[in-house]
């Protein structure tokens, strides 16, 4: 045997140690997550004790043990605590209705993810003992098939054992119908539609024909350019066409131009391809109704730095500067030089003036996992104001709406540290810092000067 074939079988044989070591991680993942769904269904059934002991009819109010204690979980493990209350629910559910499936995670002959798909699919079996048999059949699959595909066929195993007859179903799915945004990096976002099939197929299909149609006219264009290009060369080329006589050719993909077709039909009301006006396009549309923050730098195009929307997702300069030629109020926001936090904000009235001092400086809901904008939150008093605290901006931070009403319904307090810091404390004593975003912002004044927030 020669020096590379015992090299080769040599890696060979280590390939199949990793591939052991891997099963044993594989299992031994297995059998924690088996431990933390376990814990996260405790947490909820104490939440369920607690919601009993409640004897207030109102929902919120009875809601209020099972929120407060995912916040508490999510900030230790830093988790949003809406996530954290999807996974506690998921955990308890595991338990209680497919003990089989929990079983198996328990002894690691199955994943958390396998264990998730079955009990996607199979919470929709009412029937205890047909609910026992679908997963009897589904673990079998899931012990040696990937996730996709145990997904797969827990789907069609459970639709055999659904008692709802199709219409039925659809009836009830089709109210989930939704749209939502998800921000993406390189400043893109995706808008996902949830709705019927029929539907969005539909729409599919008329923005592919708009498309291809669009594609057919510009090969017809690009076919009479080369072609009268080739006869003016025949000619003598005197009338040839030169770059500044070239007439624009549609250089975009077919999803490009799907893409550019939704927004502009959203957006407004009609298809707008090449317009010559750039303001009535797609981005002609928006108008800078949010809040941008974007450095003085980019607004005047020295450097190609970005700016960013709503504290949440960046906006790409070029985008940045249009949006901000349509604004109509601008406001200037001065930091420190050095640790970044908001220093100073315009002055105009006491009020708006310490409202926009709060939202430039937390630009979200400062509960820690939580990134609703500022815009949409409540300027909450840490102390509160029906018990001496006074409204001043180290005693103001922006909530929103849940994290709000969760404060003064439950025992969790906020004290205002210097430099903008928030500490929370929970009801079961422990504390999570709330550090406010580093930004800085220029925006011009009537007068041209600039005005000093009051602190």
């Amino acid at each position: 045997m020669d020096a590379d074939e015992k090299r080769r079988r040599a890696e060979d044989k280590r390939a199949g140690v990793f591939a052991d070591e891997l099963a044993k991680l594989q299992r031994a993942e297995a059998k924690l997550a088996a431990r933390k769904t376990r814990l996260l269904a405790d947490a909820y059934a104490l939440t369920l004790e607690q919601r009993s002991r409640v004897g207030s009819v109102s929902s919120r109010e009875r809601d209020m043990p099972l929120r407060s204690m995912a916040l508490e979980l999510g900030m230790a493990v830093r988790v949003n605590d809406r996530s954290m209350q999807s996974q506690m629910h998921d955990a308890y559910e595991l338990i209680e209705l497919f003990p089989q499936t929990m079983a198996a995670l328990v002894e690691g002959r199955v994943s958390r993810a396998h264990a998730q798909v079955i009990q996607d699919a199979g919470r929709v079996i009412e029937d205890a003992t047909d609910r026992a048999s679908f997963e009897r059949i589904v673990l079998a699959e899931a012990e040696r098939q990937t996730v996709p595909r145990t997904k797969k066929y827990a789907i069609q195993r459970a639709a055999v054992l659904d008692p709802r007859p199709l219409q039925e179903r659809h009836d009830t799915a089709i109210r989930e119908r939704r749209v939502w945004v998800t921000d993406l990096d390189d400043t893109l976002s995706t808008l996902t539609i949830l709705g019927g099939n029929v539907y969005v197929h539909g729409v599919y299909h008329r923005l592919t024909g708009q498309g291809t149609e669009i594609k057919t006219v510009d090969r017809e264009k690009r076919r009479a350019h080369a072609a009268a290009k080739a006869e003016a060369e025949q000619n003598g080329g005197d009338a040839a066409p030169t770059e500044d006589t070239e007439p624009w050719f549609d250089d975009r993909s077919l999803d490009e131009i799907r893409c550019d077709l939704a927004l502009d039909m959203l957006l407004a009301g009609s298809p707008v391809i090449d317009p010559t006006d750039p303001t009535t396009g797609g981005l002609g549309a928006i108008r800078a109704e949010v809040q941008i923050t974007i450095p003085i730098t980019t607004l005047t195009g020295v450097t190609k730095s970005g700016a960013e929307l709503n504290g949440v997702t960046p906006v790409d300069p070029e985008t940045a500067r249009r949006m901000a030629g349509t604004a109509r109020i601008w406001e200037r926001v001065m930091t420190d030089p050095i640790s970044g936090v908001v220093t100073a904000v315009d002055r105009y009235q006491l009020h708006p003036s310490q409202t926009r001092y709060v939202n430039a400086r937390d630009v979200t809901c400062r509960t820690p996992g939580c990134r609703r904008p500022a815009k949409l939150c409540h300027i909450d008093h840490s102390k509160d104001f029906a018990l001496g605290g006074k409204s001043c901006n180290d005693n103001l931070c922006n909530e929103c709406a849940r994290h709000h009403t969760l404060k003064h319904a439950t025992n969790w307090h906020v004290e205002q540290l210097p430099g903008g810091i928030l500490k929370f404390t929970s009801p079961g004593g422990k504390t999570y810092d709330s550090h406010p975003p580093s930004r800085v912002a220029f925006v011009p004044t009537d007068d041209g000067g600039y005005g000093v927030a009051p602190f």
